[in-house]
């Protein structure tokens, strides 16, 4: 793929938004950058992540839980650590700390729970065209600098919902949506949603892996300048 920013974004639900906006601002010492408003009474609240943006999503209407998805735990790259720093966000989902180079982690990495990883294997390496990690081997990918990180669990989705509490997909910054989106279908790839244009800010779409994880592609204007 053709970046537009060398990492990926990661974006969650939430029904507790003061009690999570605390744990990432304070606990976790991500800044908060501003706040997006999606339309139907959502809003994403966007926290700088070492160059990435976790991206907390909240309704005024409750968000109908869902079984999770195959995104499984946040892992962040922190300096002076000598070990995992393993945290728990108030939504029980899982946020590691590690010294940098863990995992080949030097900003940020998602571990993922796949019920078949040569499938998953297939997908990113051929479908999204990723790299694997040097350092990690196996299953591993690089977006950029990000690293995703693919594990085998029996108790992964085999349909993930975008619906519901928890993360539930990671963003891709492209240079041009349209041409990413048909490629990645081209080469094997599910769709989520066919590209489309948000106001004057993104063109996005989303494809999805072979467990159903959902994966936006997003050509954002700030980055690219244009959403031709």
């Amino acid at each position: 793929m053709n970046l537009a920013k060398p990492r990926i974004d990661v974006g969650l639900f939430t029904n507790n938004l003061e009690a999570m906006l605390a744990f990432y601002q304070n606990e976790v010492g991500l800044p908060f950058d501003h706040v997006l408003p999606l339309g139907g009474g959502r809003q994403q609240h966007r926290h700088d992540l070492l160059g990435s943006v976790l991206k907390i999503n909240a309704s005024r209407d409750p968000i109908a839980e869902r079984p999770p998805a195959g995104y499984r735990e946040l892992l962040i790259a922190r300096e002076g650590l000598l070990g995992l720093k393993r945290l728990t966000d108030p939504d029980g989902n899982l946020v590691t700390l590690v010294p940098p180079g863990t995992f080949g982690i030097t900003r940020i990495g998602v571990k993922l729970g796949v019920r078949d990883t040569s499938a998953h294997r297939r997908f990113y390496a051929v479908a999204l065209g990723l790299p694997d990690v040097p350092e990690a081997g196996g299953d591993s990918f690089l977006c950029g600098d990000s690293v995703i990180l693919v594990e085998n669990n029996p108790n992964a989705p085999s349909d993930a919902s975008m619906e519901g509490t928890g993360f539930r997909y990671i963003t891709v910054q492209v240079l041009k949506t349209d041409e990413e989106h048909e490629g990645i279908l081209a080469r094997g790839g599910k769709e989520g949603l066919a590209p489309q244009t948000l106001g004057t800010v993104a063109r996005i779409s989303f494809v999805r892996d072979p467990d159903g994880n959902w994966i936006e592609i997003s050509q954002r204007a700030s980055l690219t300048g244009t959403l031709d």
